[in-house]
């Protein structure tokens, strides 16, 4: 399976910033061609690569006053290896966080899912947050968590995946969130779903259903959206100008959503 993933973002630098950009695809795969070029007012300059966890890779830019531009492109032939989480990976994933608040949502958890087999459990936490939710643009706000997106029942992409999180911690399940590269995607935007160590391995959940699962790119992995955001500001002042996302795959899947998947 061949996948063309591209991004580039655009700011206002209007004070001097540290930024950090999550867009590359993680580590694991073995990209054909790639590249990462950062730009102000036309013209490159510097950056570091950082590794993050899980295979990810940060790009630092410190910028001057002026308009950055970010582009990001690569090409991937074949899937990659995430590899077996360490227990303490597996504990991490198991506590609240930020944005996934899994001791709140405890007790509905328990109501809603006690009752069902461990092997259907996945399908069934998606197929609740999938109907309860409506998938609304804008609707909510950067610092939304789980709990508030329940009680809002709207959201975008990030806000269905912390509620399958939390409440998938909640019945004892490790789970994390995923930023990925999503082709099929409709509009086309950097995406997020959930991962649940599920029978030995991480099995991808996406509540919404906007793209084929097992075409998913990975980016960053972590708690929540606290670490896997495609633009962190460290220091300085930002205005994010336009976002541009695109991911191709040569045959577009149908997705089986009462099957297991795995993002390759």
């Amino acid at each position: 399976m061949k996948r063309d993933v591209s991004s580039t973002i655009v700011l206002d630098v209007t004070n001097p910033a540290e930024m950090i950009f999550a867009v590359a695809v993680a580590g694991h795969y073995t990209p054909v061609t790639e590249s990462f070029i950062a730009t102000l007012d036309g013209h490159e300059i510097p950056f570091a690569t950082l590794p993050d966890a899980h295979g990810g890779r940060l790009h630092k830019v410190s910028s001057g006053t002026g308009r950055l531009e970010v582009r990001y492109a690569a090409s991937i032939l074949g899937p990659g290896d995430i590899g077996i989480p360490t227990e303490t990976d597996l504990v991490t994933y198991l506590r609240p966080s930020r944005y996934a608040e899994s001791d709140t949502l405890g007790p509905t958890a328990f109501a809603e899912f006690r009752d069902v087999p461990p092997s259907d459990l996945l399908t069934a936490v998606s197929s609740w947050v999938g109907t309860r939710l409506a998938y609304v643009p804008g609707s909510s706000l950067p610092t939304d968590g789980a709990v508030r997106t329940l009680l809002a029942r709207k959201g975008v992409c990030r806000d269905y995946a912390h509620l399958c999180v939390a409440l998938l911690r909640a019945l004892n399940v490790p789970a994390r969130l995923v930023a990925v590269y999503a082709p099929g995607l409709s509009p086309m935007d950097f995406h997020a779903v959930t991962e649940a160590w599920v029978e030995g391995a991480w099995r991808v959940v996406d509540a919404t259903t906007l793209a084929p699962r097992s075409t998913l790119v990975r980016i960053a992995t972590g708690r929540d959206a606290a670490d896997s955001a495609f633009l962190t500001i460290l220091s300085g002042n930002v205005d994010l100008v336009d976002v541009n996302v695109t991911a191709i795959v040569d045959e577009l899947p149908d997705d089986d959503l009462t099957q297991f998947a795995a993002i390759a």
